[in-house]
């Protein structure tokens, strides 16, 4: 029998960079917060690591927006407090074929929201970009100067660091195996070591592991399926290094199509560009094949199209693997668990593929609905757990039909 150690304001399970910006904002807040990382801090086994994700607004469905906007001042508040850069800033290029129902409804969606952008056909596209893109005729593109490019492991070290300044507790190689509600103690939380700690209040942010986590805690099943992907670099050819730099105003794109496509500008190694199919292959986060490459032929072919040949497309030169916590309808789990636990327990996933730009901004959720029960100036009714069992798919969308 494991004995009880300090108790708590908060215990976060999992500390990727939700949990770690979590952590972040309720130490700041003053709260005696403990972080618990299964594995080493930093790891590369989850969906945190790795030298690049894009942040950029263009969502279609208009509850993205605001977030996005939010986590860029967020991201800037964090780096002032640490006194370096993790979001390095870069214009961004969306490409659609002409009748697309998501080009439409991302129009709007700016529209509602005042942005600034531009609407691009194949001509102007070459033309803004000096012919380092080409998109087919029947492409339209929509350009924004809202784009740019996060470094993930250096951003969840910030928060770590943050979170740690303002006195959080932080401990990782230490597996939790079971969080149960107490009417004394509150939320004890056991590890796999046998410690035991007690909390007033609980957030689950285990990434691909939290559906086992959730499943064995309270018997509810979280439609969130863990997929392996692969992020890729290639070689930008001798002579066009400079071209597709992020000092060059390259920008983060992404294509919408089969494959779907994204990208961010030469930043973190000389000379390579990141080009990668944005999706994967279902896995067991706990058994994973570890295979690279998603659709690979398809996307040597769009870099060669796309790039006019300055970019070697017959294979990439380095790549890294990672994993998404995919939901059936793509958009977010955070909500209290419920049942028993009340709202005592919080539990944020299913990112699929598009939350670590708003991890500022899902910290800050995170830490108000832990203390007051409430996020405000957020729509929460799209990322509540019961949305699946009135719809399985969750969230109706129009562009996804």
């Amino acid at each position: 029998m494991g004995s009880f150690s300090d108790e708590y304001d908060v215990i976060i399970v999992g500390g990727g960079v939700m949990g770690s910006s979590a952590a972040h904002q309720l130490a700041k807040r003053g709260q005696k917060t403990l972080l618990l990382e299964q594995f080493d801090f930093l790891h590369h086994r989850g969906s945190s690591h790795g030298e690049s994700r894009t942040i950029c607004p263009t969502y279609p469905a208009d509850y993205y927006y605001p977030m996005v906007m939010e986590s860029y001042q967020l991201w800037g508040q964090a780096q002032a407090e640490i006194g370096y850069k993790v979001l390095f800033n870069a214009p961004h290029l969306d490409i659609y074929r002409d009748y697309d129902k998501r080009l439409r409804e991302t129009i709007s969606t700016w529209k509602k929201n005042g942005a600034t952008y531009e609407i691009l056909h194949d001509e102007l596209v070459k033309d803004k970009f000096s012919g380092r893109i080409d998109i087919p005729e029947d492409w339209i593109g929509l350009f924004t100067e809202d784009g740019g490019v996060i470094k993930p492991t250096k951003a969840v070290s910030m928060f770590q660091t943050l979170a740690y300044k303002y006195g959080a507790v932080l401990r990782d190689n230490t597996e939790v195996l079971n969080i149960e509600k107490d009417e004394v103690k509150g939320v004890v939380v056991t590890t796999t070591k046998g410690e035991k700690f007690c909390g007033k209040r609980c957030v689950v942010t285990a990434g691909a592991w939290t559906s086992k986590l959730v499943k064995t805690v309270s018997g509810i099943e979280l439609p969130i399926q863990p997929l392996e992907t692969c992020a890729l670099y290639w070689r930008i050819k001798e002579g066009h290094e400079a071209k597709f730099s992020i000092e060059g105003d390259f920008p983060t794109f992404a294509s919408y199509g089969v494959p779907y496509v994204y990208g961010t500008p030469c930043l973190e190694y000389p000379g390579l560009i990141k080009v990668a199919v944005h999706g994967g292959d279902p896995c067991d986060p706990d058994k994973r094949p570890w295979k690279p490459g998603h659709m690979m032929d398809s996307l040597k072919q769009w870099i060669e199209r796309t790039f006019k040949g300055m970019v070697d497309s017959s294979g990439p030169v380095a790549t890294q693997l990672c994993m998404y916590s995919w939901t059936p309808d793509e958009d977010f789990i955070i909500d209290f668990l419920g049942g028993g636990f009340g709202k005592d327990v919080v539990v944020a996933g299913g990112f699929s593929g598009h939350g670590f730009k708003m991890s500022p901004i899902i910290g800050r959720i995170l830490a108000d609905l832990v203390l007051t029960g409430e996020a405000e100036g957020v729509e929460m009714k799209y990322f509540r757990i019961a949305r699946f069992e009135e719809n399985p798919k969750g969230n109706f969308k129009d562009f996804m039909h």
